[in-house]
């Protein structure tokens, strides 16, 4: 299989300071991942001042604030984007952010440059804005959380006929955290088979365990939101992984990639052969054996080694008349046995 790409999904867990990301940006850089991404967006032109929160942001944000009100305090500037990609370059990662809007999105993809663009679950059913996206004629990553299978055929179909070059679709589960018992991630091979083009996941479960049973399923990319410390304030930090965690879930998908590989042929390895030899087992004599006398099972034990025949032969030395005296304890030779 091919590597997996991980993305680190910062996302607003700088709480709107750019000293905060830059360090998020140093933790997604330990830990070894693909790509940091953050969030990028103009309050005024992605929420109504009347827009209530969601009832995650308004449990994990621990304030009564309206949503228009918490996007604006977690809100980064074109500047500040432009600082923390150089930043990034520094730091040996890449660099990716969401752009909810329209203006975002010209700055991410034509000023910023970035190779990918990812698009949030909230925008599965923005056409207009999905047709935008399209018309940047990049590679797209578009999760799919809160969506029908129908609602993402027609975004999907909808970015491609716009001139994306190519679609990864992620699954996803949009609460934060995620149950485990909501996350249906057999819904990753009904993406596949639909769509025919690669999968992946993002995750918003806490831990990583369901994060490496997408990769086990064959998803090719895997966003995970991080934090520098969970007990922060703010509407993501409780479902993200603290620093530790990240790094161990880099280290763990990459374990299960090594796992992964090989031809699928059921064969032993090259690794087994010595202990295939001292494993598997042999037959040997229980009792002492006459020459003339018939082997019967009554003579015979199957012990490791395999120091001549192996205990896979049994049936076809069943019935065989010994041609010289055996002795118990003895490894059962083919030469010892006539065939006549």
């Amino acid at each position: 299989m091919n590597k997996v790409v991980i993305i680190a999904e910062a996302g607003v867990n700088h709480n709107g300071d750019i000293d905060l990301a830059k360090q998020l940006i140093d933790v997604a850089s330990d830990a070894k991942v693909d790509y940091v991404k953050f969030q990028t967006w103009i309050t005024e032109d992605i929420v109504d001042k009347s827009a209530a929160k969601a009832e995650y942001q308004i449990e994990n944000d621990g304030d009564d604030s309206s949503q228009f009100e918490m996007l604006k305090r977690l809100e980064l500037s074109f500047d500040n984007f432009i600082e923390l990609q150089k930043y990034s370059d520094s730091k040996g990662v890449k660099f990716l952010s969401t752009p909810d809007d329209y203006k975002s999105l010209d700055f991410l993809s034509d000023k910023l440059n970035l190779p990918i663009l990812k698009i949030g679950s909230g925008e599965v059913t923005n056409i207009p804005f999905l047709r935008r996206f399209g018309q940047k004629k990049k590679p797209i990553i578009l999760s799919t959380g809160m969506s029908t299978i129908g609602e993402v055929e027609k975004a999907y179909y909808t970015l491609l006929q716009s001139g994306a070059t190519s679609v990864i679709l992620l699954h996803c589960t949009s609460n934060y955290p995620a149950p485990l018992d909501s996350v249906n991630l057999k819904a990753m091979n009904t993406l596949a088979a639909v769509f025919n083009c690669p999968i992946g996941y993002s995750d918003h479960t806490a831990g990583i365990e369901v994060s490496l049973a997408a990769v086990a399923l064959g998803a090719v990319v895997i966003e995970k939101h991080y934090t520098l410390d969970k007990e922060m304030a703010g509407p993501d930090h409780k479902a993200s992984l603290d620093p530790s965690e990240l790094k161990q879930l880099v280290s763990s998908i990459r374990n299960i990639e090594k796992a992964l590989k090989g031809d699928g042929l059921k064969k032993p390895h090259g690794t087994e052969t010595e202990t295939k030899k001292v494993v598997q087992k042999g037959i040997y004599l229980t009792k002492n054996i006459l020459a003339g006398e018939i082997i019967t099972d009554d003579h015979l034990i199957m012990k490791r080694p395999v120091s001549h025949i192996s205990a896979e032969e049994y049936d076809f030395v069943i019935g065989k008349r010994a041609i010289r005296d055996l002795n118990e304890g003895e490894a059962l030779k083919l030469n010892d046995l006539n065939f006549g």
